[in-house]
């Protein structure tokens, strides 16, 4: 079982990682209270493990941007999470950044409805991102491609999550204390993942 950190923002919150080392590390260039600019993340991901895949977080972001951060090393790969269209996340991986696209499920629907998104990956959420919430994972049955599954996950229901059978989990207000990354937080659910991944092989 794949794991993401979501929502780095401080170079203690990279040493967390670097310990734990989750598969993937999120920078949000989204806005809200963990956004940060593109030159912090670039201090943030020089200080990263380079086995760590680095993964920016942008809603509606002009896509040369998103070039520029793939192109100097910050990112390794863009997650949607606006309105962007299949023209749209096919011109971001027409430079080489991998897309994840971000759907809101409220129904089976939007779960079967992701199979013909032109992205690498899709993340299936409560909303736009960054709510918090969990949403009705039963619905994922309806799932016919690997996702990213995010929204409420924390130590309390990361075994539900991980039976719901995503590829990767998606962390960041799970693993927080009081609004800041909890490195026993991020060990303990890194830990769950690693556990999990034992047991499928």
């Amino acid at each position: 079982m794949k794991v993401k950190i979501c929502g780095l923002s401080r170079m203690e919150d990279v040493e967390y990682v670097n310990e734990a080392m989750p598969d993937y590390a999120g920078f949000v260039f989204a806005g809200g209270r963990r956004a940060v600019s593109p030159e912090r993340a670039a201090e943030l991901r020089g200080a990263m493990d380079a086995g760590i895949a680095s993964v920016g977080v942008f809603r509606d972001a002009d896509p040369a941007l998103i070039a520029r951060l793939f192109d100097e090393g910050v990112i390794d790969m863009a997650q949607l999470h606006g309105s962007e269209g299949a023209e749209y996340i096919r011109e971001v991986q027409g430079v080489g950044a991998p897309a994840i696209k971000a759907v809101a499920v409220s129904s089976a629907a939007d779960v079967s409805g992701a199979s013909g998104i032109p992205a690498a990956h899709v993340l299936f959420d409560s909303g736009p991102g960054g709510t918090g919430r969990s949403f009705d994972w039963s619905l994922l049955a309806h799932a016919d491609r690997p996702f990213f599954l995010a929204g409420g996950i924390s130590l309390g229901n990361v075994a539900d999550a991980m039976a719901a059978g995503p590829y990767a989990i998606d962390v960041s207000g799970g693993v927080e204390t009081e609004g800041l990354k909890d490195r026993a937080k991020i060990m303990e659910i890194v830990g769950a993942a690693r556990a999990a991944e034992g047991k499928e092989r």
